[in-house]
């Protein structure tokens, strides 16, 4: 039989960070306990404090962790594209797959961000800011109708309401009935023509 490559063992770290989300977002941050994330990974509750202080620690690293992947990526992103509406869509195509892949951490995002410290959520704030401007300046550097001062409410007004959309997704991919692909596809094309209507209501201002 020819040889299998092993499939390379996931970190400690990350098997728990994945069921800590999946348990705080099923149950709510105030509804699980330490023993039972250390029973999710297959460790005791005790041992989980090698590698977080408490469920506190975890609930932070997670949306701090998650806020500064969006932002990284996204500048990455729009760095790499060789032009505006290059760069734009593949911001879409990033926040899709965010939204497909780690609903869980959307939905921890939506319930359990006030369970955070205060220095915390600022962190968590600052960040989505940041991912937040960066949509909106390559939305009005891809639509010239955006780029006006007068406009730039319309554009911003826009980012939000597709980040509404896809942001969403948790709470209606499983009961659509599309494949990966199809949801994938239908929601980049939404959140396009979603700019587009923007832009024509910005022409038109």
């Amino acid at each position: 039989m020819p040889n299998v490559p092993a499939t390379p063992a996931v970190p400690r770290r990350d098997q728990i960070r994945k069921e800590a989300a999946r348990l705080f977002a099923a149950r709510g941050f105030l509804g699980v306990g330490v023993d039972e994330i250390g029973k999710a990974v297959g460790i005791s509750g005790p041992a989980l404090y090698r590698h977080f202080s408490g469920k506190d620690a975890m609930l932070a690293d997670l949306l701090i962790g998650i806020s500064e992947r969006l932002l990284e990526e996204g500048r990455r992103r729009a760095g790499e594209a060789t032009a505006p509406d290059g760069a734009l869509d593949a911001l879409i195509v990033g926040h899709v797959d965010f939204a497909l892949d780690d609903r869980d951490l959307i939905t921890l995002h939506d319930r359990e961000l006030l369970h955070l410290k205060e220095e915390d959520r600022r962190r968590v704030r600052r960040l989505q800011r940041a991912y937040l401007e960066l949509w909106v300046e390559v939305v009005r550097r891809t639509y010239p109708a955006l780029a006006e001062p007068t406009a730039e409410p319309t554009a911003r007004t826009a980012v939000h309401a597709v980040f509404g959309l896809l942001n969403s997704t948790p709470h209606s991919a499983d009961r659509t009935g599309l494949s990966r692909p199809a949801m994938a596809g239908l929601l980049r094309g939404l959140a396009q023509g979603a700019f587009t209507a923007a832009a024509e209501q910005g022409a038109a201002q």
